[in-house]
Order: C-alpha cells, then structure tokens, then sequence
C-alpha cells in the first residue's frame, strides 16, 4: 500500500513543477527588441575657402537738415508748404498772428518820437546857454546843467530807438522764411497751433551732398574706419554705386548698443531720400580664410552645447562631437572648432539617433547607387574662428 502510494504520488510532484515551472516563465519579461539599424545621410567634412560680405539695411539722409521754427512766440495762422515740398531759400513757410507784435512797434515808434522832440528842445536850449554864458548871463554851472540834460536826452532817444528797431525785428520774425533750398521732410505745428521760440515747426533737408546711414554692431564697428570704401546697393533696382565712410559714432546708441556710420555717396546718382539701400562695407569683407561650413540640419542641441553625430566607418556608428560655432552663412552654419576634415558627418534624421548606435549609410532607390557627398556641396566651418566670424 505505501508503495502503491508514492508511486502514484511522483506524477503527481512532477506535474505541480512543470505547472510551476510555466508560471514561472510567464513572469518573466520578453528581451527588448533590437534597436532597427537606421540608414543616414553623412558628408565628408572638407575645408574650403570663405568669402563673406556682411550687407547692413540703411537708410538715405540729407547732410544736413534743418529744423527750422519762429523765433517769437506765437499762432500761427498761415502754413505754405506741405510734406515733401522743394522750397527755395527766401519763400515763405508759416506765419504768426502778428497783432500784438505791430502794436509793440507803433508804441516803439511812439516812443522814439517823444525822446527825438525832448532831444530838440534840450539841444536849442544848450544853444540858447551857451549864448547867454559867453555874454556872462549865466553862470556856468547853469550852462552845465543844460548840457547834462541834452546828453540826457541824447541818451533816452538812442535807447528808444534801439527799442523800436527790435519790435520792427519781432514784427519782421512772425514770417518764417527757408534760409536754405531743399525738400520738406517733417511738419510739426499746423494752423492754429500756439508755438513757443524755437519750437520745430518745419524740417528741411538741404540740397547737396547725401548720405548712407547703417548701424553695426559693438564687436564690428572698430574694423569701419573713415575714409574705407563701402558699396551702395538699391533695394528697388538692384543698382550700385560707391562711397566712402565720412563719420563713424563715437559712442553706441544707448538702447541698440550699435554704432552709426555715415557714408557720403555722390548727391547726383543717390536714391530718393529716406530711400532703403544695402551697405557692405569692404573693411568688413572676409575672403580666401579656409573654413569648415555644415548644413544647419546636421546641428543639434545638447545640453547647453551644439553637436552633430560624426560617423565611425569601423563600427558604422556613430558618436556625439560638441562643435563651436563662428557665424552663420545663409542656410550653413560655419564652424569654428571640434572637426576636422576627412570626417563624416551626419546631416539628416540626427534627432533619432542614439550613441553608439548602429547605422548604414543611406543610398538612393533610383538605380541603386549611394548618394556621394559632393565636396563642394558640404561647406563647413573654418578652423581659424576669430577671423571667420568677423
């Protein structure tokens, strides 16, 4: 009985582990699947020479422009020129109510009379003294006295005088005249408008020589000198013409931390003024440094640096490498350290990929032939990074 007992009792404990056995399994997690091997466009990284050419968006401005205004106060009840205008010196621009300012002078005048009549009645009674001192009717510090109250009088009609011809010059100031020729390009007080002295009531810009205004930025501006040629590209015909840098900014503008610069160009090809044109300076021009430039689609961020995947022809994988950057050269990034040539370089489908991660090299489905990267194709960015960026 006890024999017939553990025989039946083994399969009993064989099943119970083989059960345990595939619980087990169940619980046990499936190896993860292999990563798929990606296929990859790479470039041969290849020096080549730089040319650059920085061209800065500016502006067309008169030499010289006036902000001409009354020098009385005043309303002005006349304006004769419109925005835009050439007006010639002499013609009238605005005038003043000048009411008040005739009024001043007639009593001006008023007033110059008076002290003529009191200088001809002292000076006939000087000459009345003086002929009864030298008959010895008088004394003569009587004949003093007459003659200090005609250099009185003298002095009173003098003072009056001078009084009127200022009220004829305030008078004569309600008329605001163009002292120069030129173009209209501001109007800031309108008929009606109470002025002060010397507030701006017309801008004019003078006839004569014109000038191209840019801005450059702080790290570029102590390689424009005066006298450096520049080139002067319109922005509606594509036309050029030369000039020379006549001033450079002593100081940065406070908000844009860029320094203006002034070229003076040839007044009789330039463009309308307050035109936009294109200056590229020729001091600022880089050609003939060898540089490495990448396809802005090989960059990548990581962590607070820039890098690309750089592909290991062993292995076929391919590995992370921090680049710095100079500048930037339309759609290519010039690079300023971390390559060198004979490299090859990822440029397309770089934020799937993983370090060390296996990959083929992509080839196109026409014909069956891999896309080669043409060495003139793949700019890169130079070694020497200074030099390139600026």
């Amino acid at each position: 009985m006890t024999a017939f007992s553990s025989i039946r009792a083994t399969p009993l404990r064989c099943g119970a582990a083989l059960l345990l056995i595939a619980a087990l399994a169940a619980c046990t997690k499936p190896p993860p699947p292999e990563e798929p091997v990606r296929a990859v466009k790479v470039i041969t990284i290849g020096a080549s020479a730089f040319a650059s050419e920085p061209e800065f968006s500016a502006e067309v401005k008169a030499r010289v422009e006036s902000r001409l205004g009354f020098r009385v106060a005043g309303k002005i009840i006349k304006r004769q020129v419109d925005l835009g205008q050439h007006v010639k010196a002499g013609q009238v621009l605005a005038q003043l109510d000048p009411q008040d300012y005739r009024l001043a002078a007639e009593a001006a005048r008023a007033q110059s009379a008076a002290a003529l009549t009191n200088r001809d009645l002292a000076s006939a009674d000087l000459k009345r003294y003086r002929e009864l001192k030298e008959q010895n009717f008088i004394s003569g510090a009587e004949l003093e006295r007459r003659e200090t109250t005609y250099k009185a009088a003298q002095a009173q009609l003098e003072q009056a005088q001078a009084q009127l011809s200022s009220q004829g010059n305030q008078a004569s100031y309600t008329t605001l005249v163009a002292d120069v020729s030129g173009v209209v390009t501001a109007v800031e007080a309108e008929p009606g408008q109470v002025v002060t002295a010397g507030m701006t009531v017309v801008r004019i810009a003078q006839d004569g020589p014109r000038d191209v205004v840019f801005a450059v930025p702080e790290d570029r501006a102590g390689f424009v000198k005066v006298g450096s040629p520049v080139t002067v590209r319109g922005w509606a015909n594509d036309s050029e013409q030369e000039g020379t840098v006549r001033e450079v900014a002593a100081s940065a503008d406070p908000v844009t931390r860029t320094y203006s610069v002034k070229v003076a160009i040839d007044a009789a090809d330039a463009p309308a003024l307050g035109a936009t044109v294109y200056a590229r300076p020729k001091s600022l021009a880089r050609s003939g440094t060898p540089v490495i430039k990448l396809p802005t689609s090989a960059l990548r961020e990581e962590g607070k640096a820039t890098a690309v995947w750089v592909l290991d022809k062993a292995t076929m994988t391919v590995r992370s490498q921090p680049v710095q950057l100079a500048t930037a050269d339309g759609n290519e990034a010039v690079v300023a350290g971390g390559l060198t040539p004979g490299m090859l370089v990822v440029v397309a489908g770089v934020h799937v990929l993983s370090p060390n991660q296996k990959v083929t090299v992509y080839e196109s489905k026409v014909g069956g032939t891999p896309v080669a990267p043409a060495p003139g194709a793949v700019k890169t960015v130079a070694p020497a990074a200074s030099g390139a960026a600026r």
